[in-house]
């Protein structure tokens, strides 16, 4: 996984959007000349869709821009890609250019640990991924630097479980937690 400097050709403030349809629901993804943006799971429903544009919108001053022209389609294209040999159990490391632009301080620190050192099939405790950033007393913090990660499953938030062996908590919801854990063979396949 690599997190350009490096900007691709165009308007720093170009983005662009994409959902594919997953096993577990339709995810869209946003892109931006440095890399992926956002990636934001549920997006079947227009609403959720459009909220998440909306709320990229303001943050970056500028509308997507739509179609195989558009800034950062390549990209989009090939996190697509990425997304779908996941799913497919043809791909463990995601390696994409990120932009991450939306998240700082504790949480930036905290998200890149677990992008670097919780690999595909495992998990690490809240408490754990505290201590690898260098901050024992922050267990809580972590869980609140995952609920705010940007590009979940990409940075995989979903890898980060309780102390005691509980899932602990997940934006998109347990189930889906659980049906990742699942693919990465953390998990028994659900039975239902």
């Amino acid at each position: 996984m690599t997190d350009s400097q490096r900007p691709l050709p165009g308007d720093p403030t170009a983005w662009a959007w994409a959902a594919v349809d997953t096993p577990v629901c339709s995810i869209g993804m946003a892109a931006t000349p440095t890399g992926l943006l956002n990636v934001v799971f549920h997006t079947g429903g227009e609403r959720t869709a459009e909220q998440a544009r909306a709320r990229l919108t303001r943050h970056l001053g500028a509308a997507p821009a739509d179609g195989p022209a558009a800034p950062c389609h390549d990209l989009l294209t090939e996190a697509t890609a990425q997304v779908q040999a996941y799913f497919a159990g043809r791909l463990r490391t995601f390696s994409l250019p990120l932009d991450w632009s939306l998240t700082t301080g504790f949480n930036r620190r905290v998200q890149r640990e677990l992008l670097e050192h919780v690999p595909y099939g495992t998990v690490v405790a809240y408490q754990d991924l505290a201590n690898l950033v260098g901050e024992p007393g922050a267990a809580r913090a972590v869980g609140v630097a995952m609920g705010a990660n940007p590009l979940p499953l990409v940075v995989p938030c979903h890898r980060v479980v309780e102390s005691g062996g509980g899932l602990g908590g997940f934006g998109p919801g347990l189930e889906v937690k659980r049906k990742l854990l699942a693919l990465e063979g953390v998990l028994p396949e659900p039975l239902f």
